[in-house]
Protein backbone atom coordinates (compact mmCIF):
# COMPACT_ATOMS: atom_id res chain seq x y z
CA UNK A 1 0.00 0.00 0.00
CA UNK A 2 1.76 3.53 -1.17
CA UNK A 3 1.66 6.12 1.57
CA UNK A 4 2.32 9.92 1.75
CA UNK A 5 2.76 12.05 4.63
CA UNK A 6 1.61 15.50 5.23
CA UNK A 7 1.78 18.04 7.73
CA UNK A 8 -1.00 21.03 7.82
CA UNK A 9 -0.72 24.00 9.88
CA UNK A 10 -4.56 24.77 10.24
CA UNK A 11 -8.04 23.76 10.76
CA UNK A 12 -8.23 25.37 7.00
CA UNK A 13 -5.27 23.52 5.67
CA UNK A 14 -6.68 20.13 7.20
CA UNK A 15 -9.75 20.84 5.24
CA UNK A 16 -8.15 21.17 1.85
CA UNK A 17 -6.55 18.28 2.15
CA UNK A 18 -9.88 16.36 2.64
CA UNK A 19 -11.14 18.01 -0.63
CA UNK A 20 -7.73 16.87 -2.43
CA UNK A 21 -8.16 13.20 -0.96
CA UNK A 22 -11.97 13.56 -2.32
CA UNK A 23 -10.75 13.68 -5.78
CA UNK A 24 -8.46 10.34 -5.44
CA UNK A 25 -11.31 8.14 -4.32
CA UNK A 26 -12.26 5.28 -5.59
CA UNK A 27 -16.19 4.53 -4.98
CA UNK A 28 -17.05 2.73 -2.90
CA UNK A 29 -14.40 2.97 -0.71
CA UNK A 30 -13.74 2.56 2.93
CA UNK A 31 -11.64 4.90 4.77
CA UNK A 32 -10.66 4.62 8.24
CA UNK A 33 -9.69 7.47 10.09
CA UNK A 34 -7.34 6.95 13.39
CA UNK A 35 -6.06 9.34 15.51
CA UNK A 36 -6.42 9.69 19.15
CA UNK A 37 -9.14 12.51 20.23
CA UNK A 38 -8.68 15.43 19.02
CA UNK A 39 -6.40 14.49 16.34
CA UNK A 40 -8.62 16.45 13.60
CA UNK A 41 -10.25 13.09 11.90
CA UNK A 42 -13.74 14.84 11.92
CA UNK A 43 -12.25 18.21 10.76
CA UNK A 44 -10.10 16.04 7.62
CA UNK A 45 -13.74 14.48 7.18
CA UNK A 46 -15.25 17.61 6.53
CA UNK A 47 -13.00 18.73 3.47
CA UNK A 48 -13.48 15.18 2.06
CA UNK A 49 -17.64 15.28 2.48
CA UNK A 50 -16.91 18.88 1.12
CA UNK A 51 -15.08 17.36 -1.72
CA UNK A 52 -17.00 14.57 -3.04
CA UNK A 53 -19.97 16.91 -3.04
CA UNK A 54 -21.90 15.64 -0.08
CA UNK A 55 -22.03 17.97 1.80
CA UNK A 56 -20.31 21.79 3.07
CA UNK A 57 -17.70 21.59 6.05
CA UNK A 58 -20.44 23.33 8.42
CA UNK A 59 -22.93 20.89 8.11
CA UNK A 60 -20.56 18.54 8.99
CA UNK A 61 -20.15 17.09 13.28
CA UNK A 62 -18.88 14.12 14.63
CA UNK A 63 -20.88 11.50 14.85
CA UNK A 64 -19.86 10.14 18.31
CA UNK A 65 -23.48 10.08 19.56
CA UNK A 66 -25.20 9.40 16.37
CA UNK A 67 -22.64 6.84 15.23
CA UNK A 68 -24.09 7.35 11.60
CA UNK A 69 -23.92 10.30 10.31
CA UNK A 70 -25.63 10.37 5.80
CA UNK A 71 -24.47 12.86 3.24
CA UNK A 72 -25.61 13.28 -0.06
CA UNK A 73 -27.88 13.21 -2.89
CA UNK A 74 -27.15 10.30 -5.43
CA UNK A 75 -23.25 9.81 -4.61
CA UNK A 76 -23.66 9.23 -0.99
CA UNK A 77 -20.89 8.89 1.84
CA UNK A 78 -21.51 7.90 5.30
CA UNK A 79 -19.24 9.47 8.60
CA UNK A 80 -19.02 6.44 11.19
CA UNK A 81 -17.69 6.78 14.83
CA UNK A 82 -17.32 3.79 16.46
CA UNK A 83 -15.73 5.63 19.86
CA UNK A 84 -18.52 4.24 21.66
CA UNK A 85 -19.11 0.68 20.45
CA UNK A 86 -17.16 -2.24 22.35
CA UNK A 87 -17.55 -5.22 19.75
CA UNK A 88 -17.93 -6.21 16.21
CA UNK A 89 -21.02 -7.42 16.90
CA UNK A 90 -22.70 -4.21 17.88
CA UNK A 91 -20.87 -2.16 14.84
CA UNK A 92 -22.54 -5.54 12.28
CA UNK A 93 -26.19 -4.55 14.21
CA UNK A 94 -25.67 -0.91 12.89
CA UNK A 95 -26.59 -2.21 9.04
CA UNK A 96 -22.72 -2.45 7.83
CA UNK A 97 -23.01 -4.85 5.94
CA UNK A 98 -25.87 -3.20 3.77
CA UNK A 99 -23.10 -0.30 4.30
CA UNK A 100 -20.46 -1.72 3.06
CA UNK A 101 -22.48 -3.38 -0.59
CA UNK A 102 -23.47 0.19 -1.73
CA UNK A 103 -21.46 2.21 -3.73
CA UNK A 104 -20.88 4.67 -0.84
CA UNK A 105 -17.80 6.22 0.55
CA UNK A 106 -17.57 5.59 4.81
CA UNK A 107 -15.41 7.28 6.59
CA UNK A 108 -14.45 4.93 9.89
CA UNK A 109 -13.71 6.99 12.63
CA UNK A 110 -11.85 4.29 15.32
CA UNK A 111 -12.62 1.55 12.84
CA UNK A 112 -9.31 0.50 13.78
CA UNK A 113 -10.39 -1.21 16.70
CA UNK A 114 -12.51 -3.58 14.33
CA UNK A 115 -9.59 -4.40 11.53
CA UNK A 116 -12.21 -7.69 10.93
CA UNK A 117 -14.77 -6.19 9.26
CA UNK A 118 -12.88 -3.82 6.81
CA UNK A 119 -12.32 -5.08 2.89
CA UNK A 120 -8.96 -5.62 2.36
CA UNK A 121 -8.68 -2.87 0.05
CA UNK A 122 -9.81 -0.41 2.68
CA UNK A 123 -7.67 3.24 3.05
CA UNK A 124 -6.46 4.18 6.36
CA UNK A 125 -5.51 7.87 7.03
CA UNK A 126 -3.39 8.11 10.48
CA UNK A 127 -3.63 11.55 12.03
CA UNK A 128 -1.38 12.77 14.84
CA UNK A 129 -0.96 15.88 16.89
CA UNK A 130 1.96 17.77 16.95
CA UNK A 131 1.27 20.86 18.34
CA UNK A 132 -2.07 23.25 18.59
CA UNK A 133 -2.53 23.71 15.13
CA UNK A 134 -0.41 21.24 13.19
CA UNK A 135 -1.10 17.42 12.35
CA UNK A 136 0.85 15.00 10.60
CA UNK A 137 -1.35 13.00 8.08
CA UNK A 138 -0.15 9.59 6.34
CA UNK A 139 -2.26 8.46 3.81
CA UNK A 140 -2.31 5.11 2.83
CA UNK A 141 -3.84 3.50 -0.22
CA UNK A 142 -4.79 6.60 -2.42
CA UNK A 143 -2.78 6.42 -5.24
CA UNK A 144 -1.33 9.52 -6.89
CA UNK A 145 0.10 12.88 -4.39
CA UNK A 146 -2.82 15.17 -4.86
CA UNK A 147 -1.47 16.97 -1.66
CA UNK A 148 2.17 18.75 -2.65
CA UNK A 149 0.51 22.30 -1.94
CA UNK A 150 -1.02 21.61 1.45
CA UNK A 151 1.14 22.64 4.29
CA UNK A 152 5.12 20.98 4.34
CA UNK A 153 5.62 18.13 2.54
CA UNK A 154 6.82 14.50 3.86
CA UNK A 155 8.02 11.53 3.06
CA UNK A 156 6.45 9.69 -0.31
CA UNK A 157 5.65 13.51 -1.95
Amino acid sequence: MSASVVRTRSEEETIELGRRIAGRLPRPAVVLLIGELGSGKTTLAKGIIQGLGAADPEEVSSPTYTLIHEFGNGARVYHIDLYRIDTAAEVLALGLDDLLNSNAVLLVEWGERFPQLWPEDHIEIRLRWLEENTREIEIRGVEGAPYSTVGDRGQGL
